[in-house]
């Protein structure tokens, strides 16, 4: 059992909020000069306006123009900061910057490199839809981005698999199952499942970043809770650059995340869920992200089959903006509602560690 008697664990918990506050601050130094290049070069949304999405349009265009692509604070920041304690630390023998150092071969090359490479792919979508490249003129359509999402999760699946020889899934309360090669699509569904859910999500001021907060906040814990120290510090540096981020991002939106930062994190947030073995809990702790795709795949499925629409506009928040409810008050509701949910996956994951 945990005691902060114990001085270790009040180091390596020091730790972990210690890179929560500094990347925090760096990316609120970061902001005005990552704001003033989208300005700048009029990085800015566009806005669908070929009848697809009549009531998507009515409601969002007047968001036209808003500065796109925010999310990069957080692919840059967040590995500017590894690269930058683990040079530290290889130049000055000092044991405050050594602690700071959170590079792990095992634990954190992979989602560093996952949350980039998935940015750079995320911001190419990007500028095709700043500047109207693509299907109809938009970026790309859905089938594209989900190839690109099964491409980044291959990627991914094949270091977890041949590199780090993960074929093993944790079952909460119940134990281990070694499950082979299974491994694999099961590692590209949960990749692709998150990136997909959390690029949905995106479309309120805040809501995003909002309700995938708590899930770093729950898989950093859990990290924490299993010695992995160094995964923790990765999960808090996320935690600390997504709160500069939102502190922008809220209604009105100085910016917006964009899909170079929803892919990165819906990416990332599967990666960490699986190195923590506790990709079980990700219906409760990515609760939201789960509603929202359930009710892209509803909508598109009774469009095709009935002829006819279930809700007035999806992803959901969009049918309880038609519905008349102000955007502040949904993405409020679903940050609560993300909160709770997360909270009960985390004593889930808890609880379920020893067996």
């Amino acid at each position: 059992m945990f005691s902060f008697e114990n001085p270790l664990l009040v180091i390596e918990v020091s730790r972990v909020f210690a890179i929560l506050a500094i990347s925090f601050i760096a990316a609120m130094l970061a902001t005005p000069l990552l704001t003033h290049f989208l300005y700048k070069y009029k990085i800015g949304k566009q806005i669908r306006s070929d009848g697809d999405t009549p009531v998507f349009t009515a409601l969002h265009k007047k968001k036209e123009g808003t500065p796109t692509m925010g999310g990069v604070l957080i692919w840059i920041i967040v590995p500017i900061l590894a690269i930058a304690f683990w040079l530290l630390s290889s130049v000055f023998d000092n044991p405050v910057i050594n602690s700071m150092n959170f590079l792990d071969r095992a634990h954190t090359y992979l989602p560093l490199g996952i949350l980039v490479l998935a940015g750079l792919v995320g911001a190419i979508d990007d500028f095709m839809g700043v500047f109207k490249i693509g299907p109809k003129g938009g970026g790309l359509g859905i089938k594209e981005r989900i190839f690109l999402y099964t491409f980044v999760s291959i990627v991914g699946a094949y270091w977890f698999y041949f590199k780090l020889g993960w074929d093993m899934v944790h079952v909460p309360g119940i134990g281990d199952f070694v499950i082979g090669l299974w491994y694999i699509p099961l590692f590209i569904f949960i990749i692709v499942a998150t990136s997909f859910s959390l690029n949905e999500t995106d479309g309120l001021d805040g809501l995003a970043g909002g309700v995938i907060l708590p899930a770093f906040g729950v898989f950093g814990a859990i990290a924490f809770a299993q010695g992995n120290t160094e995964l923790a510090m990765f999960c808090a540096a996320i935690i600390g650059t997504l709160l500069a981020f939102l502190w922008f991002n809220v209604h009105p939106a100085r910016f917006i995340m964009g899909d170079t930062g929803s892919m990165a994190l819906g990416v990332t947030v599967g990666v960490v869920a699986m190195l923590t073995n506790s990709f079980l809990i990700l219906p409760f702790v990515c609760f939201i992200l789960v509603i929202e795709s359930l009710s892209v795949i509803i909508q598109l499925t009774s469009k095709k089959l009935r002829r006819k629409k279930v809700f007035r506009s999806s992803p959901i928040h969009h049918h309880f903006e038609a519905i008349g409810w102000p955007e502040c008050k949904i993405t409020m509701r679903f940050w609560i509602i993300a909160w709770v949910m997360a909270t009960i996956g985390l004593v889930i994951g808890l609880m379920g560690m020893g067996n």
